[in-house]
């Protein structure tokens, strides 16, 4: 890599600040690795933490195996968030503005929030133990890359692509009896204006969001699909768990 990283982060994080565009790292630098992206990232989060803001916790990107190829991705991805980007909802309805987010696109989330550190290793059983709770969730995801055209290191320097993250109401984990099973089983649709415009299940999420989050933290250890959005819509989901409240958000320009 002939760009340094901390030249590389101040570009995006400008990008960023601005929704501007910015070009991709590995049309420029053919040979910018996993491992380079995620130096940048950490720059990026040095200069972020030096202006003031404070992580929340980490968002898993590219869960879904199904769009792996459509992207050019072969992993998933991970990246910060930050307390001037999450939101915990009062219930399960909020509006959000678009201003300041570059190409933003919609997609529904679980959220868990921890008790306790986890460490590599532990079985999913082991890692319930460290929750305190779950929710569902929207996060959105924005490129900086025109017509969200990237490779996957150019993904993880992007911030992991995350914008903002809208948390609903949050359920005790003891409330599940099998969390694992049970997230992996649940479905949603997703609504557009009042029509159902997709739908899934959880499992999908690397066999389960529980699963994700397993993975997520071996590899936190071992390192340092998504609907377009426009002013005016209003988008809810409907999940077959009633014990996690389906969420309706209102764009705005």
């Amino acid at each position: 890599m002939s760009a340094a990283p901390h030249a590389l982060a101040t570009e995006l994080l400008a990008a960023f600040d601005g929704a501007t565009l910015a070009p991709t790292i590995t049309s420029r630098e053919p040979a910018f690795t996993m491992a380079d992206a995620y130096a940048v990232a950490d720059h990026a989060r040095t200069l972020r933490l030096a202006r003031g803001e404070r992580t929340r916790g980490y968002k898993i990107g590219f869960t879904n195996r199904s769009i792996w190829p459509v992207y050019g991705v072969h992993e998933p991805v991970w990246g910060p968030v930050w307390d001037t980007t999450a939101r915990q909802l009062d219930g399960a309805t909020a509006n959000v503005s678009l201003t300041g987010l570059s190409q933003p696109r919609l997609e529904p989330e679980v959220v868990f929030g921890f008790c306790a550190t986890p460490r590599a290793g532990m079985s999913e059983a082991e890692l319930t133990g460290c929750l305190a709770w779950v929710a569902h969730g929207f996060e959105i995801v924005h490129t900086h890359y025109e017509a969200w055209r990237f490779k996957a290191p150019d993904a993880v320097a992007d911030h992991a692509f995350h914008g903002r993250l809208l948390i609903g109401p949050q359920v005790p984990v003891n409330r599940f009896d099998r969390l694992g099973p049970e997230l992996a089983a649940l479905q949603l649709e997703l609504l557009r204006d009042g029509t159902v415009v997709d739908s899934g299940a959880a499992i999908v999420v690397l066999d389960g969001p529980l699963t994700a989050l397993r993975l997520w933290v071996d590899a936190m250890a071992a390192q340092p699909q998504a609907w377009p959005l426009l002013p005016g819509q209003r988008w809810e989901t409907r999940l077959s768990d009633r014990r996690l409240s389906g969420l309706a958000l209102t764009t705005t320009a």
